[in-house]
């Protein structure tokens, strides 16, 4: 295996193979008509052939939720200057007068990702006037599950390309939500191109088939006709089932999944296709309200087993409605079709009345494991009566081997696993498992990090099955650690050598030895660093909170204060690991009594836990801070280098001051030495402010319209949308964006 992986690097060099940017998503608003994603309180206009923010002047409501009682309904001194569709046919009404308005949007959606993926964002834009505004390209919908940046938009009246990248993406499909907060510029959105940076693949892939009667020509027989959506021992011998809003009504008064119907195609006599005959999407709610769901009309593609994480299908498909534009939704479902399990699939599906091609792979991530088929939500955007038909269904998944397999880095020469397909084995040895990593007597192979994992064959299913010890490894061959399975875990070694592990799989630990290598020297302790830059945030008074506004008897706000209007973040100077011991310490007094909550990020505004050194609180006159700070569990793969200081717990506007800043790994030796300093002795390169909702961190002392490489996470109000942008409460049930977050309320 050894020599397969020299082979393999020779290999590389000499026919000059080499990574590079691929496209994976692009999108031109030119060909849109209306906003085709998500509304979350704000409707870009589509007026001259682009994608178009009016600013924070505007806000866009429904004509029923702002004659309503609801957040949504007319504020004073506001009035509709005109009227804009979705392209889905919804109306908003364009609404001024009590602005600025706080608002975010999508720009993309659907993009499919890869684990541990870095993607650049390439878009064709231009504004009123130069801006900077948050981008966050999100996997999900809780905590850290975002990434994002500060892009500046020049002016000018060209469109110019704009760049931006992302990296430690940890979701396989994707969403861009672009967040000017309350910035009023004029924003114009022209296209929008998404790459990754992928690399060539060491070994050839072996892909198995995974569905049966893909092909519409072989019939269904009658006991497979016979077959109800509930038979759990033989539903995965049908591979297509249809639903349609008012057939197959079960005792719940719903409708039951059946077996999909085989017709013949409408551009072909001689060909025969699957076949959903939609019907008109009229569900209530509990109320009796009309309540049209993505879901009142379905398809599903059925597999004959469920996907562990980690799994990558190769799906192919051709597919047309008899509408010009439909656009759908996709999620992972059960073993039992309508069983949900996950919002996301393969991204939205936009049928024509041609047929069109899918052609794609979908990796199985955590929250994706156990699914069984794929859902087309088929009522997505169009709620009447549609025909969409389906052909040459064809599922295949990547085969690959299963054991225990390693592979290591040397992190002082890189931070990238390139060759994870070859991966060197575990085998049988006198304790357990064994394997090792590294040459004896070659020092170019010594690594001080490792992935150990139970699949190989294909770099996303390796990172999604990976093994992660419970406490950290050290010189001690003896010392057995706990194991758990984890997604993307790297091992780092105390020392750089040749490593020895071995796994006991009957109590699920492992145990390290160094073979041949230097161990890392114990840290010789340093003086404590004092960075003593005197910063000053101005915090800017905030609206109400949802709290403080029912607690006054006032209308609820829109959009809500939050605690992190104002920020100020002490920044480290490298990314910190969970079980690190650190002691932080400053001055600090504020022109009023203030308290402000801390929270754990990466780079500043990237949410990563929700605590860090405590409360801290600000009196007139100058007080002295220290906390001993251990990075937490939850910081794990996340980048954690920052503590951030929400500076808008209370509401009025308050000037806080800062000064004499240490930030350090704490020596258990000597308390007034440390083995290393996290910050810069002079300068404000560890020193980021926020001033006022809306805005983005930047650099203290610095301009902060210019762009800044910081990631920017905003929230907007507490306002709950259903998925055609109509405000609702939290007793709706469905597929609902709140804060920007979407999720299916049950």
């Amino acid at each position: 295996m050894k020599k397969l992986f020299t082979l393999v690097a020779l290999l590389a060099c000499f026919l000059g193979a080499k990574a590079e940017w691929q496209e994976v998503y692009k999108i031109d608003y030119s060909t849109y008509q209306g906003f085709p994603f998500y509304v979350m309180g704000y409707v870009p206009e589509f007026d001259n052939g682009c994608m178009t923010d009016f600013g924070s002047n505007f806000r866009y409501e429904t004509q029923a939720n702002l004659d309503g009682d609801g957040d949504g309904k007319w504020k004073d001194g506001e009035s509709s200057v005109g009227t804009v569709k979705t392209s889905g046919g919804t109306e908003y009404q364009k609404v001024t007068g009590a602005g600025p308005y706080w608002h975010q949007y999508f720009i993309a959606d659907g993009i499919q990702t890869k684990l541990d993926g870095k993607y650049k964002v390439i878009a064709r834009v231009k504004a009123s006037a130069a801006c900077s505004i948050g981008v966050n390209m999100g996997w999900g919908w809780g905590n850290g599950e975002q990434a994002g940046a500060t892009v500046a938009i020049p002016d000018g009246g060209d469109f110019q390309e704009v760049t931006w990248e992302y990296s430690g993406i940890n979701g396989q499909s994707c969403n861009l939500v672009a967040q000017p907060g309350t910035c009023a510029e004029t924003i114009e959105w022209l296209d929008l191109v998404v790459y990754e940076w992928v690399k060539p693949g060491q070994r050839p892939k072996e892909w198995l088939e995974d569905l049966e009667n893909g092909n519409a020509e072989t019939p269904w027989t009658d006991a497979q006709k016979a077959i109800k959506f509930d038979d759990m021992d033989n539903n995965f011998t049908i591979c297509a089932w249809s639903k349609e809003k008012g057939h197959n009504m079960n005792a719940n008064d719903g409708w039951d999944p059946f077996v999909s119907p085989i017709v013949v195609d409408p551009k072909d006599e001689n060909n025969h296709v699957f076949m959903v005959d939609g019907q008109l999407a009229d569900s209530k709610d509990d109320e009796g309200n009309d309540a049209p769901s993505a879901w009142d009309n379905q398809f599903w593609i059925q597999s004959k087993h469920a996907w562990p994480s980690g799994t990558t299908l190769k799906i192919k498909f051709r597919y047309m409605s008899d509408h010009a534009s439909v656009k759908t939704n996709t999620q992972v479902h059960h073993q039992t079709p309508s069983d949900y399990l996950v919002w996301h699939a393969i991204g939205d599906i936009t049928f024509t009345d041609e047929w069109q091609t899918f052609d794609g792979t979908m990796s199985i991530a955590d929250d994706m494991a156990g699914g069984w088929s794929i859902a087309f939500n088929l009522n997505a955007e169009v709620k009447e009566p549609v025909k969409f038909y389906f052909d040459d269904l064809s599922w295949q998944y990547l085969k690959l081997d299963e054991g225990y397999f390693i592979s290591g880095i040397n992190t002082n020469t890189t931070d990238s696993y390139d060759d994870l397909d070859n991966a060197i084995p575990f085998e049988d040895g006198e304790l357990g498992l064994e394997a090792t990593f590294g040459t004896k007597g070659d020092a170019n192979t010594y690594v001080n990090q490792v992935m150990i994992s139970t699949k190989r064959g294909d770099d996303q299913a390796f990172k999604g099955a990976t093994l992660k010890p419970g406490e950290k490894v050290d010189l001690d061959p003896e010392h057995w650690i706990d194991y758990t399975a984890s997604s993307n875990c790297k091992i780092d070694l105390p020392g750089l050598g040749v490593w020895k592990v071995i796994i006991d799989e009957s109590y699920n630990a492992m145990a390290f030895e160094m073979l041949e290598g230097t161990p890392d020297e114990p840290a010789e302790p340093i003086d404590i660093i004092t960075n003593a830059t005197e910063v000053t945030v101005k915090g800017l008074e905030r609206e109400y909170t949802e709290a403080e506004a029912e607690a006054a008897g006032i209308e609820k706000p829109v959009p809500a204060g939050q605690p992190w209007d104002n920020q100020f973040f002490l920044v480290a100077n490298r990314t910190l690991k969970p079980g690190e011991v650190t002691v932080v310490k400053f001055s600090y007094k504020a022109s009023k009594e203030a308290k402000t909550t801390t929270q754990l990020h990466g780079n500043p505004g990237t949410y990563i836990h929700w605590a860090a050194i405590g409360d801290v609180n600000f009196t007139e006159e100058w007080q002295d801070f220290e906390n001993e700070y251990t990075i937490p569990n939850e910081a794990e793969g996340k980048d954690a280098k920052s503590i951030a200081f929400n500076m808008a717990e209370i509401k009025e506007a308050c000037d806080y001051l800062l000064k004499d800043f240490q930030w350090y790994i704490k020596c258990d030796e000597d308390p007034t030495k440390t083995y290393e300093n996290l910050l810069d002795e002079t300068g404000s390169a560890n020193l980021y402010v926020k001033e006022g909702a809306g805005t983005s961190p930047y650099q203290f002392g610095t301009d902060p319209s210019g762009i800044t490489n910081i990631t920017a996470k905003q929230n907007s109000s507490a306002a709950i949308y259903n998925i055609a942008g109509q405000k609702v409460d939290n007793n709706f049930k469905g597929l609902v964006v709140k804060d920007g977050k979407k999720f299916v309320n049950k």
